[in-house]
């Protein structure tokens, strides 16, 4: 290898695809390549390469899709099916299709340790894990979505590298001890030697829209990427994307998870924002969450108000420089002027009940009549809805946290851990899955079976009657949270949402509602989950039920 006048070596090789290859650090023990486009044998084994031209796409049609008026629909590989792989997550789409999905998003598939994990916890970021089916498995899953009107959209992660198998800091200032992380050192995005490392992630971002076709990235957790350049390293990522988008032809998008509650993430660069397309809406989850639920703990003390819903649905941001009880300080910034097609709304997702003690999804803490309401608020709200796999029919399973860590000390540090975690909200330790059990990750594959069963099957006809109303009403998907309005009952918790010719009214409380609407605004029942009765200008709501009418 040669050294350059930056002091980073390199070689050109002429290499055919399929060649193992590692590399030895001043005689130290082979690794793998940091940009390693395979690993078929895991983390610690050879890299492969490969030849991306060789792949046959049959989507040359395919040019995208925006984010407003799509419905996301997140999913894990490694659950979503029995067998837990790319080739049969294709089985599984004609069920998305049918259910009106438009977007589906897959959770980080960038080779990490062991046979099964969330994949927040990836090291070999150019290469798609082994055990989901490795590079061929993956580009036929992204051809097979497009070919069925899906774009594909890939959770990446750049703010930190998983534990075991992390060779990057052996190859280059890749970390710095300038900024830290929960997880350790921060990625080095600011210090010495940093314009490789951007490089690196940069070039990342633009080999999986590239190479693997994806329509999008969500970048994760961008609060704990940490810059001080006078040009973010997302502002970079998004001059890069939108210079890839016009060589593809393809729209693409980047949806950034954050809990800052900072607006300058997703405003456009001339107006000084970093140019991110979207991100995911934490408090209108949390707030949406706290009121069918009634939780308190850790950051939905902040929640629970059927007001803070309104404000969510017209600001997004509910904290948006308003004191937090929780962090005990105030907390963001208005978001006025943006779409809140720039912003994810949901019910669920895989943190949110992945990162509870036992796992629970929504219909494990709340009736199957709030279901009901939690969905309409959520696919009737002026974001883009997202769905996680699984909740369109309420399944039964968990999603738990899991792990398959091969060192026997680290699995035994994360179980550990995640005791602990849990020890201080009062879970005794052994009612705590472990991680590393292959059970606590079998408990989490979904159990489709249930689709034709009930209650399952009432909830996904729900489900499908709210998406087909969304897609074939222009109000619906209208991003412009300035022209929706609220009215609500704190004490009887009931929620009026008028957006253009549609009204949604909700009923959180276990006693009838009495509601007052004017009739012409109740002309048209489109959908109802309860039973409803007019009273001259006063709607009288079944309890914990939700009407969508079309205004006269």
């Amino acid at each position: 290898m040669e050294r350059d006048e930056r002091g980073w070596w390199s070689v050109t090789l002429d290499a055919a695809a399929g060649l193992d290859y590692t590399f030895s650090l001043d005689g130290g023990p082979a690794r793998p390549d940091p940009r390693s486009p395979w690993q078929p044998s895991g983390v610690d084994g050879p890299s492969r390469t490969i030849d991306h031209t060789e792949f046959e796409w049959s989507d040359h049609h395919w040019h995208g899709r925006p984010l407003a008026g799509s419905v996301v629909y997140e999913l894990h590989v490694g659950t979503f099916t029995g067998a837990g792989t790319f080739e049969a997550a294709i089985e599984r789409l004609d069920h998305l299709v049918d259910l009106g999905i438009t977007t589906v998003e897959l959770m980080p598939v960038a080779e990490f340790s062991g046979e099964r994990g969330w994949g927040y916890d990836g090291v070999d970021l150019y290469t798609p894990h082994h055990a989901y089916g490795g590079p061929e498995g993956l580009k036929r899953l992204v051809d097979a979505c497009h070919g069925r009107g899906l774009a594909v959209v890939l959770d990446v992660v750049y703010n930190h590298l998983g534990p075991a198998g992390n060779y990057l800091r052996e190859f280059g200032p890749y970390f710095t001890d300038k900024h830290s992380t929960p997880w350790g050192d921060a990625v080095n995005f600011d210090d010495a030697h940093s314009g490789e490392v951007r490089a690196f992630f940069v070039d990342n971002a633009l080999m999986w829209l590239r190479d693997y076709h994806f329509d999008g990235l969500r970048i994760d957790a961008v609060h704990a990427i940490v810059d001080t350049s006078a040009t973010h390293i997302l502002e970079q990522m998004s001059d890069a994307v939108e210079e890839l988008e016009g060589q593809v032809g393809r729209e693409l998008v980047l949806i950034a998870e954050s809990d800052l509650n900072d607006p300058r993430i997703i405003t456009n660069q001339a107006a000084g924002g970093y140019g991110i397309d979207a991100q995911w809406s934490d408090d209108f989850h949390h707030a949406l969450h706290a009121l069918l639920t009634g939780e308190r703990e850790g950051y939905y003390a902040d929640f629970g108000s059927v007001g803070a819903v309104a404000k969510a649905l017209r600001h997004a941001y509910v904290y948006a420089g308003d004191y937090s009880a929780f962090r005990r300080r105030v907390h963001g910034r208005p978001a006025a002027g943006l779409s809140g097609n720039r912003f994810l709304g949901y019910l669920q997702n895989h943190d949110q009940i992945g990162n509870r003690a036992v796992g629970e999804r929504s219909g494990a803490l709340m009736s199957h009549d709030l279901l009901k309401v939690g969905a309409a608020l959520v696919l009737t709200s002026p974001f883009v809805p997202m769905l996680f796999m699984g909740e369109e029919w309420g399944a039964s399973t968990p999603f738990l946290y899991f792990t398959a860590h091969a060192d026997p000390a680290l699995g035994r540090a994360v179980s550990e851990g995640r005791r602990r975690e849990f020890a201080a909200f009062g879970w005794r330790p052994e009612d705590v899955p472990d991680p590393q059990s292959v059970e606590t990750f079998e408990r989490s594959r979904l159990r489709c079976a249930e689709i034709d069963e009930q209650p399952h099957a009432d909830l996904l006809e729900w489900h499908r009657q709210l998406i087909r109303l969304r897609a074939s009403t222009p109000a619906l998907t209208d991003g412009r949270m300035d022209l929706v309005r609220t009215r609500y009952d704190e004490d009887a918790r009931w929620l009026v949402v008028e957006r253009g010719e549609i009204t949604i009214a909700a009923n959180g409380s276990s006693s009838p509602a009495r509601i007052p609407i004017e009739s012409r605004r109740t002309s048209e029942l489109l959908l109802h989950s309860g039973k409803i009765e007019r009273d001259a200008d006063v709607l009288v709501l079944g309890p914990e039920s939700v009407a969508i009418f079309r205004n006269g």
